[in-house]
C-alpha cells in the first residue's frame, strides 16, 4: 500500500482537504513536508472502515528532521491531516509510532 500511495505522491496525484490545509496552516506544517514524510514514511496506522473510505496515518520525517504523522486516504490519496506528535508525548510510545492506550 505505501509503495502505492509514494508512487502517486512522487507524481503529484494527490490533494489535500479543506480540514488538513487548514490544519497544516495553523501548525506551520509546509505541503513539502507532508509530501517528504509520505515518501520516505512508514505506516503505522490502518484504517480501513474509515468514514469517507480506506485511510492510514504515516509516521515520517521531514528533511529537516522533524518527526510528523501524516494521515491520508488511499484511494485517491487525499492528505486529511498532519501533526507533530511530540507535541503530545503522553499519546505515543517513546518512538511516536504506537499509541499509549
Amino acid at each position: 500500500m505505501i509503495k502505492d500511495i509514494r508512487k502517486r505522491v512522487a507524481s503529484g496525484k494527490y490533494r489535500f482537504t479543506v480540514h488538513a490545509f487548514e490544519r497544516c496552516a495553523e501548525r506551520n506544517i509546509s505541503p513539502k513536508e507532508v509530501a517528504d514524510v509520505i515518501l520516505s514514511g512508514e505506516i503505522i496506522e490502518s484504517y480501513p472502515t474509515d468514514k469517507y473510505g480506506p485511510s492510514c496515518l504515516i509516521f515520517g520525517m521531514t528533511k529537516g528532521e522533524r518527526i510528523l504523522h501524516v494521515q491520508c486516504s488511499v484511494d485517491p490519496i487525499w492528505v486529511i491531516t498532519a501533526y507533530n506528535p511530540t507535541l503530545n508525548p503522553g499519546k505515543w510510545d517513546e518512538h511516536f509510532k504506537k499509541r499509549i492506550k
